[in-house]
């Protein structure tokens, strides 16, 4: 390829980070490659730390994209407005933070190209995206052959410290409490580890009538879920600019 924009989506995780490493070293001298960040509140602090230190691994500045017409980044106050956390719908926080973000820097933006994060492990999420979302996506880290683990060795090779969230025990640098997920055992890690976090989720979940976890195939509240309650492990969820 020759004279091409090319975007990869960054969401502060060690695979995306990967991504837009080996994109700048595979088309940059021939194309325009840019990465593109979508920020949320909600996320750990530390994600900022990691993105600076990938900024100065890649050699250039990761472009923040925002939402400009919802005049917000929490999906706190998404799912406030909303009346709706996450359910059958998907969530509202990635519809309008990553998802629209998204479309209206392409829409003032020449894109011909993007790269998302998704590792071989993740190729079926690759394939949905494709088909659902957008085909003008290179696979690229499906194309090298690229696992979970592998980028997280890259990562740590190249003398970056990965964002806190993962050592905490969590799959992803995603926000903390992700409405996502519906694992026990993910909702009582958030409960270990982030206690003021859980108990606002609680609250506002209470309030606005979404039982986020289940519990034996149930539906509850969190406010419900008891310290002993476990699930599988614990789903690695995508939060990139689609929701599943």
């Amino acid at each position: 390829m020759k004279n091409k924009n090319i975007v990869v989506w960054f969401s502060c995780g060690a695979a995306s980070a990967v991504a837009a490493k080996l994109a700048i070293q595979k088309y940059g001298d021939t194309n325009n490659v840019v990465v593109v960040n979508n920020p949320v509140d909600e996320e750990h602090k530390d994600n900022r730390r990691f993105l600076k230190d990938v900024e100065d691994w890649i050699g250039q500045k990761i472009i923040i994209a925002k939402n400009t017409k919802i005049g917000t980044t929490s999906a706190k106050e998404i799912w406030e407005k909303r009346k709706y956390m996450g359910g059958v719908a998907g969530a509202p926080c990635t519809l309008e933070l990553k998802r629209k973000a998204r479309q209206e820097y392409e829409k003032n933006n020449n894109v011909d190209y993007n790269i998302l994060g998704f590792t071989i492990d993740e190729w079926k999420r690759q394939k949905k995206f494709n088909d659902l979302e957008k085909i003008n996506t290179i696979p690229l880290l499906v194309c090298e052959m690229l696992t979970k683990k592998d980028c997280f060795s890259i990562i740590n090779k190249a003398g970056i410290k990965l964002p806190n969230m993962y050592d905490y025990g969590f799959p992803n640098a995603n926000c903390i409490g992700c409405v996502k997920s519906s694992s026990p055992t993910y909702w009582n890690l958030v409960r270990e580890k982030f206690p003021s976090i859980f108990e606002d989720r609680a609250k506002q979940s209470r309030k606005i009538g979404a039982k986020l976890v289940k519990r034996k195939g149930k539906r509850i509240f969190l406010d419900e879920l008891l310290p002993t309650d476990k699930g599988g492990k614990i789903k690695n969820w995508n939060c990139s600019t689609f929701c599943e």
